[in-house]
């Protein structure tokens, strides 16, 4: 895209070079390592001036958008380039909440608001917007999960309550979920991490899925035998019960 940069005798033909740049990239996200070659500060002055000149949008430090105008006004950033820029390699950042459901299936809604999980203690605010709902201090085994492993989880934490499904197909897609590329599996590698009730789901879901009493057994240990806990969307797992879900009102 747009060749080589122009050899730093001055800044005005690297600004020149690199605003060219961003003019032929359509609407996307700009860093400082999008122009490699070019000085940093002659990369943050050129940025810099094409965002007071309305050409960009000055998301964080070192961080821009360039928008594309629509019926409904300018285009916003992609929620998940934004979420790939907010974390780091020691702090992923995962959907959650209706953004969980909606990449896992469950929905086909996207929420009015942001919603996003992270190990970490802080994510910066200024880039993933003021109204967005951040839940930080996840377990740090989510760091070596995928983004929807980590939604799975969030949707059991929630006990389901995002989806627009039935509960007979809320089991269903779970089900389907935990079977693909033996996700079940490391899902179980990290629930000593999770709350009660998230380990009693995935024991209740490991029984339907024929998994051994060996292998689940660390998840029966785990619970309080005399406690029971609120299945919620997943109430209709065929082992809840066994595994001290909640009666339902209507049973």
């Amino acid at each position: 895209m747009g060749g080589h940069p122009p050899h730093p005798a001055g800044t005005r033909p690297v600004a020149g070079w690199i605003r060219r740049q961003i003019e032929n990239g359509g609407e996307r996200l700009w860093r400082f390592d999008d122009f490699p070659g070019v000085p940093v500060t002659a990369v943050a002055q050129a940025l810099s001036r094409l965002a007071r000149g309305g050409k960009l949008e000055r998301l964080s430090k070192g961080v821009y958008y360039r928008p594309r105008q629509t019926a409904l006004g300018k285009s916003r950033p992609n929620p998940a380039a934004i979420r790939e820029l907010a974390a780091d390699r020691d702090n992923p950042v995962f959907p959650a909440g209706i953004a969980a459901a909606n990449m896992l299936g469950f929905t086909t809604q996207s929420g009015s608001r942001t919603e996003v999980a992270t190990s970490g203690f802080r994510l910066p605010r200024k880039l993933l917007g003021e109204d967005t709902v951040v839940h930080t201090r996840r377990p740090e085994a989510w760091k070596k999960l995928s983004e929807t492993d980590a939604a799975l989880l969030d949707f059991l934490r929630r006990a389901g309550a995002t989806s627009e499904l039935s509960p007979e197909d809320t089991v269903k897609r779970t089900l389907a979920l935990c079977l693909d590329d033996r996700r079940f599996e490391r899902l179980l590698g990290v629930a000593a991490g999770e709350p009660p009730r998230v380990r009693a789901m995935l024991g209740a879901i490991g029984a339907q899925l024929g998994k051994r009493s060996a292998v689940l057994a660390n998840l029966r240990n785990s619970l309080n035998p005399v406690s029971h806990f609120e299945f919620g969307m997943l109430r209709r797992l065929a082992h809840a019960a066994a595994w001290q879900a909640k009666q339902s009102p209507s049973s």
